[in-house]
């Protein structure tokens, strides 16, 4: 159990909002269940979540140790593009979460590598994402590339770092955008407001950088083509609602009640590249549209 002390400098702010807006982390779902568990004391007292702050009241937080989970190996099918030694480039279907965490430790990529490579994967993210070097949402299909040491996963982690990792991505956009490419540059942070939301924010951000390019332009779409310079969560769904222009199908940044015809956004990472770890040549991988993509762009041109 770990406490943290703070000093309300708010009035008249409910306790789990304002847990929420400090640097725990905390979604707002997660005070509340601190608070109903009389992990949150207000001036040495248990209070409910529906509490108003006022300033000064001194709150003592009891966040209880993580529990240490290790991913289980499951038999699932996997779409390997390319695989040696080092490293698997994976095609990841729409649907499927990259790596298991709270509430979800069945089903993900990593179940699916863990059978396929056995212990051949780097552990330098620890048990719950052996061989992950960088991640995708759940709803976005795409090229993943995977380390089988740590050896591997050092030098491509650097690359990312360095800009120098090719990842590009197309989308279908809503509206239609006043020109034919642009770039992005804006910081990306945790919403305030929902922890679970990213937006742009100069507050405890990241700088952010995302290149895009109209490939069709449709009646209240666009087809684009986006390429990263750095690698934010969430980055071009935010980075394209924050223009104006969300991805079609997006939940969280998008448009409400918008129809598409499937779930979650339209959102693919076409091509990956890199310079290989062991050999130093640089290599690049590029994957079909799936099928919902495919369908689609057939729906916006008829």
């Amino acid at each position: 159990m770990t406490r943290h002390e703070l000093i309300c400098a708010d009035n008249e702010i409910r306790i789990d909002k304002y847990l929420s807006q400090t640097e725990l982390g905390l979604s707002r779902s997660a005070a509340a269940s601190l608070i109903e568990a009389e992990n949150v004391l207000v001036n040495g007292k248990a209070v409910n979540k529906k509490h108003k702050l006022m300033q000064g009241d001194i709150i003592t937080v009891s966040v209880p140790d993580p529990v240490e989970y290790e991913a289980k190996a499951e038999n699932i099918p996997l779409d390997i593009v390319y695989e040696d030694d080092y490293l698997l480039v994976v095609n990841k279907p729409k649907g499927m979460v990259v790596h298991p965490a709270a509430g979800n430790y069945e089903g993900t990529l990593v179940n699916a590598l863990l059978y396929h490579c056995k212990d051949s994967l780097s552990g330098i993210n620890g048990v719950m994402r052996p061989g992950i070097v960088h991640r995708i949402d759940k709803d976005t299909s795409g090229l993943l590339i995977v380390a089988k040491n740590d050896f591997s996963h050092a030098l491509l982690a650097e690359q990312i770092k360095e800009h120098s990792f090719t990842r590009e991505y197309e989308a279908v956009v809503f509206g239609n955008l006043k020109d034919d490419s642009g770039t992005v540059d804006a910081p990306i942070g945790r919403n305030p407001n929902d922890r679970k939301k990213m937006c742009v924010t100069q507050k405890n951000s990241k700088n952010a950088v995302t290149h895009w390019e109209v490939l069709e332009r449709f009646k209240s779409y666009t087809y684009i083509k986006c390429k990263l310079e750095t690698g934010r969560t969430h980055q071009i769904r935010v980075h394209m609602a924050y223009i104006g222009h969300p991805v079609a199908g997006d939940s969280v940044y998008g448009v409400k009640k918008e129809k598409t015809g499937f779930e979650g956004q339209c959102l693919h990472a076409r091509k990956i590249g890199f310079v290989h770890p062991s050999s130093g040549k640089y290599m690049e991988f590029e994957s079909d549209l799936p099928e919902y993509f495919k369908n689609f762009l057939k729906k916006l041109m008829s």
